[in-house]
């Protein structure tokens, strides 16, 4: 992306920085080694969704990503669908990654081979200090794998929100109970369960849970106990459709994070049917738990606007940009520019990966993110509504001091 001259000197100061990387699904170190890696890596995670909709059929997205298959053959599947997608937010990263770390200008019919080669011969001991502290920076990755044994202070666990809340079966009630040494006889039981659940996750050096901005019904005890004792009894053996229970004990876990000292973080906006994640559907909620800190992910993208005023209105929540520079940079871009009019430049935070086995891509999504961030704040510098020294304070808020102030980083 070629910036202008005021942009690019903030982008070669952002560069210099250590940063707070605020999202990942990267799983341990140990994970990762044990996968075999090639230049499908970097066309995984987020890429599918332009494969498919360019055409490539589901189950031939899942062939390129079997390692079992010969790599020739996965690239045949692969190269009519390439420039299809290579202009793509999505893409740009892959190709960042293939010219930073292995030198490839480009990923070809020529050069994909060797590529692999490089990829694979790179995917050893300390890829992630390689990748992740040395190439960008990062002190420590939010990172949500399902685990909260990273093995590294390079890796942040958020834990899911739904282990505990997710309940429409009464197995899964005696399950976490078991899993915590507890037996659940009521509601209020099962309500300490979760508590001491969140205790044992804070312990192993988890910062916070997750949960989706999905419609949920009203929280009301009453319904909720009715639906408890109905699948303790075995009167009903699984609740289909709308769950008061469910509704009840995301209202209560909320404050129990706080009482954790938990942050809980949501994801709004895109994947599937992005109606039923919509930021809209948090509103009433973050209201209702003043002590709960919340960190809205995403932009609420394609809602930025909405999740802007929703940023605005509400002390408690913070408005985090993971993703959002590889869904669409000039939509982060538009809605960050507002958003510095909307926001207190305390409450956003600039910058999270999403990735799971593709590390390398990591690297690919910061530099989008400082291009976009220099961009939008060169631009203020030029209009002459701040000077340069105010943008680079307001950055390094979004890049260090917010995300360290929200999720008490011991950086």
């Amino acid at each position: 992306m070629k910036l202008t001259k005021t942009a690019q000197r903030l982008y070669d100061e952002f560069a210099q920085w250590e940063i707070i990387d605020c999202h990942e699904h990267l799983p341990p170190e140990s994970v990762r080694l044990q996968q075999k890696v090639d230049v499908f890596t970097l066309f995984g995670h987020y890429t599918r969704t332009d494969l498919v909709t360019a055409g490539m059929a589901n189950q031939d997205y899942d062939r390129i990503q079997n390692t079992d298959l010969p790599l020739e053959l996965r690239w045949k599947i692969f190269r009519p669908h390439l420039e299809n997608v290579r202009h793509g937010a999505y893409a740009r990263p892959a190709f960042i990654a293939a010219k930073e770390f292995f030198g490839f200008d480009d990923i070809t019919d020529d050069n994909y081979v060797a590529l692999s080669e490089a990829m694979q011969k790179a995917n050893t001991p300390g890829v992630y200090v390689r990748y992740l502290r040395e190439k960008c920076k990062i002190r420590t990755s939010l990172t949500q794998c399902g685990r909260t044994d990273t093995g590294t202070d390079l890796l942040t666990p958020l834990m899911p929100m739904g282990n505990y809340t997710g309940i429409n079966k009464w197995e899964q009630v005696e399950q976490r109970a078991a899993e915590l040494s507890e037996r659940v006889n009521t509601l209020d039981d099962y309500l300490g369960v979760i508590s001491k659940g969140l205790a044992k996750w804070k312990s192993e050096g988890a910062v916070g849970i997750k949960m989706a901005a999905n419609p949920y019904g009203s929280p009301e005890r009453a319904p909720a106990h009715a639906a408890f004792e109905q699948l303790r009894t075995g009167e009903v053996k699984e609740i289909v459709g709308a769950n008061p229970l469910v509704d009840f004990l995301v209202e209560k876990t909320l404050d129990l994070a706080a009482q954790h000292d938990l942050v809980v973080a949501v994801h709004a906006g895109m994947w599937g049917d992005f109606r039923t994640l919509d930021a809209h559907h948090m509103i009433p909620i973050f209201p209702r738990h003043p002590k709960t800190r919340f960190d809205l992910y995403h932009m609420g993208m394609p809602e930025v606007r909405a999740t802007g005023v929703i940023g605005k209105n509400n002390a408690n929540v913070w408005l985090n940009l993971a993703w959002a520079h590889v869904i669409s940079p000039k939509m982060t871009m538009a809605a960050l520019d507002e958003w510095i009019d909307l926001v207190p430049v305390n409450k956003i935070l600039a910058f999270g990966g999403d990735y799971g086995k593709p590390v390398e891509k990591v690297y690919g999504h910061l530099v989008m993110a400082r291009e976009d961030i220099a961009t939008v704040l060169g631009r203020r510098v030029d209009d002459g509504l701040m000077t340069e020294d105010q943008t680079l304070a307001v950055a390094r808020k979004w890049f260090w001091d917010n995300p360290v102030e929200l999720y008490r980083l011991k950086v």
